[in-house]
């Protein structure tokens, strides 16, 4: 039994790891050429993700996890504060800008705020505590309120992208300006 759990799990990571990668090139690729790519068979991947929609959920939720997992490595909790929420935002850009295509697509598709909200969760939580660490310790402005900046921060992210996917700024560029108006929104020494 617990052979077939591992198998499972193996073959759970093994559809996810080819969506990535079958996604990024075709955003409209099918849960077929996804099979294909993942060694296993249409079966199989719908025995894990009763449909598509499931399966492009479960992708987003892995590129969150990966984003989320390069933030924590930046490390939010050390030094200085306005530091630490500059390596996180780029640590999570690093991490992001291996899947562009996939990413604009699921930006494109976002059924609703909320649900955006949901899958930020997870990286407004690691940007929250550096901005309230930053107002308790007087090097962030302590007012407007942490929620409010940390939604700021995550739409300057967007923006930043969005400027750099569209040609209007050079990748380097959007990252200059992206760490110059956050430390500013966050009223930073």
């Amino acid at each position: 039994m617990a052979k077939l759990r591992a198998d499972a799990q193996r073959s759970r990571a093994a559809i996810l790891d080819a969506a990535l990668r079958v996604l990024e090139a075709d955003p409209d690729a099918s849960v077929e050429g996804i099979a294909t790519a993942a060694g296993v068979t249409r079966q199989t991947v719908y025995a894990h993700f009763p449909s598509r929609e499931r399966l492009l959920a479960a992708v987003l939720d892995r590129l969150t996890e990966e984003a989320v997992d390069a933030m924590d490595a930046a490390g939010p909790d050390t030094g200085p504060a306005a530091d630490a929420v500059l390596r996180v935002l780029n640590a999570a850009r690093r991490a992001s800008a291996r899947y562009p295509m996939l990413l604009r697509r699921f930006a494109a598709t976002q059924s609703s705020a909320e649900s955006g909200r949901e899958q930020h969760e997870p990286v407004a939580e690691r940007l929250r505590r550096i901005v309230e660490r930053g107002q308790s310790a007087g090097e962030f402005d302590r007012q407007p309120p942490a929620d409010w900046l940390v939604t700021v921060i995550i739409q300057l992210g967007h923006a930043a992208a969005s400027e750099s996917d569209a040609g209007r700024i050079s990748p380097d560029e959007a990252e200059e300006a992206l760490s110059t108006t956050v430390l500013r929104v966050l009223g930073a020494s």
